[in-house]
């Protein structure tokens, strides 16, 4: 595992400024709205906008414990799909990826 260090230093730093996103995210979806009616629909915008940020934060916080628990297995930089050994530089760019670049194609 020593040699995957510094991926799940990567991983843990990117878990954390994930979850304060979405504690903001969260914070400002439960501001109160604006009375008046065309900002009510500029801020109901903004709110759909969040959302899609807020789910699409959870998705990445779910690949990256996905490959957390990989590292604790010992499988991390192996396919899930071929069991083939996924590149350093792919792994390197993309630290959470379960798949090798021939089977994410």
């Amino acid at each position: 595992m020593t040699r995957f260090n510094a991926a799940q230093t990567k991983l843990l730093a990117r878990l954390k400024e994930l979850d304060g996103r979405l504690h903001d995210i969260e914070a400002e979806l439960e501001a109160p709205h604006s009375k008046d009616w065309d900002e009510m629909a500029l801020e109901r915008e903004g709110d759909e906008v969040l959302e899609g940020l807020g789910e699409a934060g959870l998705h990445e916080i779910a690949r990256i414990k996905a490959a957390l628990q990989r590292l604790r297995e010992g499988t991390y930089g192996d396919c899930v799909r071929c069991g083939g050994e996924i590149s350093a530089a792919r792994l390197e760019v993309l630290p959470d990826t379960p798949f090798c670049k021939s089977c994410a194609a």
